[in-house]
């Protein structure tokens, strides 16, 4: 197989027969030459004696979908994550650190001490450093010496024990902080701010040929992380939201016309809201930033509410921090307000629609409405993490140790497809994975709330007119924004033949539309199924 360059130094492309295409990860023979290496300490480890082929051959790679017609190719794979046979640290001169960077999310503390776990118990490592408070931990706070009995019960918290913080990168002072405290294994734990910073930690070090591997764990709530199959902390948030969820639907359900209103994470992306709701089955409405939606009018959210309270006498409204932003006028807020981090600053849309909806019922005097409010996040994640996310952790901190310890660098351990493999970092930080509103997936929650899609009279009108050839396959798993949306007919969105799903794979759909006295669109798959969780 050869291999060329994208024009990015830490993307290496090797290309194969059948169109297959591996995204490679750095590794320090890239830019070291005549590195020694070491037989790997997992040969005469206890634990691992009972296992068969414990070493990952070489070749192994991980497709980044599994769904393929018999004719295309075989495309774009990633590098397994497991032990090797050889590695490139001795064990007694690997000084290692962990930083976390960013918001709090589930999960944080059991990725910290399965690293320091991992590197002790299967490596035998025992030099490891926690920086404290985020980047700007490396030059201006105190250190934390982490050890397997340090860590013991720090998975049982939430948060993280290290401390964390937003912004404060400079790569420069960084990088010296790493050379003159003798580091040679960076573990990185964010989101994509963070790793993004992550990659030119590690350009500079190569830059400066030092042999310090640069790992990252990729961390986000939100779900919005590119590529891989899930972030961790992300199945503990949809659970914690449950009881939001629940605390809402009882009280909508014990008043007169009763309205709960339940804000959960997601400032671009709904992941959260959207399985939370399909989880939950008392949701009424799911609003998220990916799903335009408007108040007023024949097909808006507020001839639904009025709808749906005469129907059932009662309502739950789920709506994603990040919805409806585009409503708010501009004296609300200011648009260029952003965070350390660069994140634009959200006004609170949960308490903005509570009070459109106490408005316009009074306005009207259709019906008199109780509505309450519930805002759950930082509940949510100031969680410890569920059982599920535990071995989650778990694994994303093994494959990160296997990795460093076998010589590659800038990368981070994700999970794909179920396999646990290195990911380059310019494919996490390219762009962010959101919630496509022409997928199946949305369809099932449309159909699971029997909600309106909130498009427009005309574009109900037009999806209504005879159908029109199907489209072709979208492209990638990036959704569409609401230009591209409102550019394009509601039939042509709704009839593609070949959307992807969840996980971004083609399957082949027929969308029926039908126009109820709501105006509102419902889908449907062309076979019955089951609604999965992702691994």
């Amino acid at each position: 197989m050869a291999s060329s360059n994208n024009g990015e130094s830490q993307m290496k492309i090797v290309h194969g027969e059948g169109g297959y295409i591996l995204e490679d990860v750095p590794h320090f023979t890239d830019y070291i030459s005549n590195l020694p290496t070491y037989p790997n300490p997992l040969r005469s480890n206890p634990a691992y004696s009972v296992a068969k082929q414990y070493f990952v051959n070489m070749d192994d790679t991980v497709p980044e979908k599994v769904v393929a017609h018999k004719d295309s190719p075989r495309g774009v794979h990633f590098r397994r994550a497991g032990p090797r046979q050889k590695v490139y640290f001795k064990s007694d001169d690997v000084h290692a650190c962990i930083v976390t960077c960013g918001g709090l999310c589930p999960g944080l503390n059991t990725v910290i001490r399965e690293i320091v776990c991992g590197l002790s118990y299967m490596y035998g490592v025992n030099k490891v450093l926690g920086i404290d408070g985020g980047y700007r931990g490396f030059y201006s706070k105190n250190t934390v010496t982490l050890t397997p009995k340090v860590v013991n019960d720090i998975h049982k918290r939430g948060g993280t024990i290290l401390g964390t913080s937003r912004g404060g990168h400079d790569t420069g002072k960084i990088v010296d902080s790493i050379q003159d405290r003798g580091i040679n294994q960076v573990y990185i734990i964010g989101g994509d701010g963070t790793l993004r910073g992550a990659s030119v930690i590690y350009e500079e070090v190569k830059r400066r040929g030092l042999k310090v591997a640069i790992a990252g764990i990729p961390k986000t709530i939100d779900n919005d992380i590119p590529v891989i199959d899930k972030s961790f902390g992300f199945d503990s948030a949809v659970e914690e939201a449950q009881r939001a969820i629940n605390a809402a639907h009882v009280e909508a359900e014990s008043f007169e016309n009763g309205i709960g209103v339940v804000k959960l994470m997601g400032r671009y992306s709904g992941f959260i809201a959207m399985h939370a709701t399909l989880a939950s089955r008392d949701v009424d409405c799911c609003l998220i930033p990916e799903s335009p939606f408007y108040l007023e009018g024949k097909g808006g959210l507020f001839e639904f509410i009025e709808k749906r309270l005469r129907e059932n006498e009662h309502m739950v409204i789920v709506i994603a921090e990040g919805a409806g932003q585009d409503l708010f006028t501009e004296h609300m807020q200011d648009m260029n307000q952003k965070d350390a981090s660069g994140n634009k600053l959200l006004q609170d849309v949960g308490l903005w629609i509570s009070h459109r909806i106490k408005d316009h019922f009074a306005k009207t005097d259709k019906m008199p409405i109780t509505l309450k409010y519930i805002d759950p996040t930082y509940m949510i994640r100031a969680i410890p993490s569920n059982a599920s996310d535990n071995v989650y952790c778990t694994l994303l901190a093994q494959s990160a140790v296997h990795g460093a310890m076998a010589g590659y660098t800038g990368f981070t351990s994700g999970l794909v497809n179920g396999r646990h493999t290195h990911i380059p970092f310019n494919r996490i930080i390219e762009r962010q994975n959101k919630v496509v509103i022409t997928d199946r997936m949305w369809a099932r929650l449309l159909s699971s709330t029997n909600q309106p899609s909130f498009l427009n009279v005309k574009d109900i009108e037009e999806a209504n007119k005879p159908e029109q050839p199907p489209t072709q396959l979208l492209e990638g798993n990036k959704c569409k924004n609401i230009d591209e949306v409102k550019s394009e007919s509601p039939s042509q969105l709704l009839e593609e033949d070949n959307l992807k799903d969840e996980s971004g794979n083609n399957a082949d759909q027929s969308i029926e539309t039908e126009n109820n006295a709501d105006q509102s669109i419902e889908t449907e798959n062309n076979a019955d199924q089951s609604i999965e969780t992702e691994n």
